[in-house]
Order: structure tokens, then C-alpha cells, then sequence
């Protein structure tokens, strides 16, 4: 399992803990990566953190791909509201529309994924539509889509089909 944008190791630990099985954790940030290898140490979880933009520093296949990258448009007025004024702006706000890293996570995960692996990734609340065509695009199908608990479309993926590798 391989968890892009693993920020404080929070899902990355998680998979170590319930699923077990080998799971790879990146964050480009080293300061994150340091806080999430604390995190999986106090929890006694089995993880491999690695620094790295996206796929850069990722070798192998995976059967199961996360990712919760940022999302949120740049310049958007909520960047600087409540909470999301103490994060870092690396971890929010990508591009234009905020589909930036999306984009690349999608399209470079095919050569990342074992025949029928799985990705999955959290998204904006207004992203699902856009996301979808984005996983159809580069092949993956069905797409599940799953709800937060305010009832909106927050996570979007799918299977790799057959000749997308």
C-alpha cells in the first residue's frame, strides 16, 4: 500500500495497523515526515516513510494507492480562514482549480499499480464530478465515490482496468 501527501502518517498508520501488509508513506515536506515517523513509533505501526514529490523517489507496485493531496484552489478565500490558516499552504492549495496534484497522482498511477489495484483520493467538495472524469480518463472503473458525514462526495477512486498499465 502507498499513501501520497502522508503529512502526519495518520492514514498510512492506520492501514499499517488494520490491514497490515507492507504500507510506503510519502510527504514532499521532511518536517512531516518527522512528525509522522514519531507518530508510527508511539503506535508501534510498520511503516516506510520516504521523502518525495508525488511518485519521484517510489519504486515498485502496489496493490492500493491513498491520497489526500491539497486540493483547494490557490487564492481561494478559505485558505485564510479558521483553521487553514495554520497549515501549511503546500498541504492545501494546488493550482488554479486545486486539481493540479490530482491531475499528476491520476495519471502516474497506473505505473504504480499491480493488475486490479486500487486508487483512492480525498478531494474538494465540489471536485467529485471533475475527479471522476479524471479517473475515467486514465483508466480506472468502476469509480466508487464516498460520502463524509455532512452526506458530501469527499473521496473518489476506482480499480485499474485490464491494458491501462
Amino acid at each position: 500500500m502507498l499513501d501520497l501527501g502522508a503529512g502526519s502518517g495518520c492514514v498510512a498508520i492506520t492501514l499499517a495497523l488494520e490491514l497490515g501488509g507492507k504500507v510506503t508513506a510519502v510527504d514532499v515536506s521532511p518536517d512531516a515526515l518527522t512528525v509522522a515517523r514519531e507518530n508510527a513509533a508511539r503506535l508501534n505501526a510498520k511503516v516506510t516513510f520516504i521523502e518525495s514529490d508525488w511518485y519521484s523517489a517510489v519504486d515498485g507496485k502496489f496493490d492500493l494507492i491513498v491520497g489526500n493531496p491539497p486540493y483547494v484552489a490557490e487564492g481561494d478565500v478559505h485558505l485564510g480562514e479558521g483553521d487553514l490558516r495554520f497549515e501549511p499552504a503546500l498541504a492545501l492549495a494546488c493550482g488554479a482549480d486545486g486539481l493540479s496534484a490530482i491531475r499528476r497522482i491520476v495519471a502516474e498511477a497506473p505505473r504504480h499499480l499491480l493488475p486490479g489495484g486500487w486508487l483512492f483520493l480525498e478531494h474538494g467538495y465540489d471536485q467529485a464530478e471533475a475527479v471522476r472524469a479524471l479517473l475515467e480518463q486514465a483508466g480506472f472503473g468502476p469509480i466508487e465515490q464516498h460520502r463524509d458525514l455532512a452526506g458530501i462526495v469527499r473521496i473518489s477512486g476506482g480499480v485499474l482496468t485490464p491494458g491501462s498499465t
